[in-house]
């Protein structure tokens, strides 16, 4: 059987940063690529003329939508090999009506997320970022570093939302702090799964009043929109730490701003609720809040590890063999 034809479709620097001289070259290896081996406009006459060959696309971030008129220049594409996390903004109905496959790398993509929430975890439990942005802790010897709770990660109870690829993750990270306890909300997890990773299942309203930090790992979906509302962090314990390195509409931005702003809760964000926050939100002038330019997922050398995992996946497609990691219509109706 011919090698499939293959095409790289993303956003030029994420080509440049993902796609270096070895990764090319496996590329060819593994199927016909004619020149230009990327495109980062489908329009472009380079590219243009040879869409009616393609295989297989190998996309990410800043690759288009892939809707009926697209489609319908690319008759014989059989599979969309994605070198980054969710497929959302690429697949359409028309996508999955032509019985196109797609795969991902967000398997890939939950392992630098699960190290920065772990760090993070541990930095609440310390209340390190806190007490380095409070100037009066420094100025008085660190006499009044207790006002944001006690400094400590032994016997703490870790409240994970979510029993996501990430959230498996970070509940298998946690069991290296002492005496931890890990509770997990999610409805729609096998709660012996759960058991078996080390926590205990739970109601989300349950969780609430228990943890002494809260990790956020669900996805943005209607349903999820503001889960985490003024009433629920209103249930927290004082001095409780949220973890936000999901996505920021998960979260009623007023209601933390209220929250932090009375020094009753800390928090740890990654991403917000809009991003990034206006210049003037209180949640950027806190000492108990910090706040990073969505960070935890993959960046630098990490991207390479997402290509591989999407080249692993065109390797297996063009010898015959199963995906490991591919994504179904339903999928998306539970995860990013």
């Amino acid at each position: 059987m011919d090698s499939p034809q293959a095409l790289v479709v993303m956003a030029r620097d994420v080509f440049e940063r993902q796609f270096d001289a070895a990764r090319v070259a496996r590329l060819r290896r593994l199927a016909r690529v004619p020149d230009p081996v990327f495109a980062d406009d489908l329009d472009d006459p380079a590219v243009a003329g040879r869409l009616t060959a393609v295989d297989v696309l190998l996309t990410g971030w800043g690759a288009p939508r892939l809707d009926a008129a697209l489609l319908d220049r690319m008759p014989r594409l059989r599979a969309m090999l994605h070198c980054a996390g969710s497929v959302r903004p690429q697949v359409t109905e028309e996508f999955w009506k032509r019985g196109i496959r797609a795969t991902s790398a967000a398997e890939v993509n939950a392992a630098p997320v699960a190290e920065f929430t772990f760090a993070a975890i541990i930095f609440a439990g310390k209340k390190a970022p806190f007490i380095a942005a409070d100037r009066s802790t420094h100025a008085d010897h660190g006499l009044h570093i207790t006002r944001y709770g006690e400094l400590s990660n032994l016997g703490r109870t870790i409240g994970v939302v979510g029993f996501s690829r990430v959230g498996r993750r970070v509940v298998d990270l946690v069991q290296q702090l002492g005496d931890v306890t890990c509770l997990v909300a999610d409805p729609f997890a096998d709660p012996a799964e759960v058991r078996a990773a080390g926590a205990t299942p739970v109601a989300l309203d349950e969780l609430l009043p228990r943890v002494d930090v809260l990790s956020l790992h669900a996805p943005e979906l209607p349903a999820t929109r503001h889960l985490i509302d003024g009433p629920r962090l209103a249930a927290l314990r004082t001095h409780a730490t949220l973890i936000n390195t999901a996505r920021g509409s998960l979260v009623d931005t007023a209601a933390l701003e209220r929250e932090c702003a009375s020094g009753r809760l800390n928090a740890i964000l990654d991403v917000t609720d809009p991003e990034p926050l206006p210049h003037d939100s209180v949640l950027l002038r806190l000492p108990n809040v910090l706040v990073t330019p969505h960070l935890a997922g993959s960046l630098g050398s990490e991207l390479k590890r997402m290509t591989d995992a999407a080249l692993d996946e065109l390797e297996r497609f063009a010898g015959g063999r199963p995906f490991r990691a591919e994504v179904m219509r339903d999928d998306l109706l539970l995860s990013a």
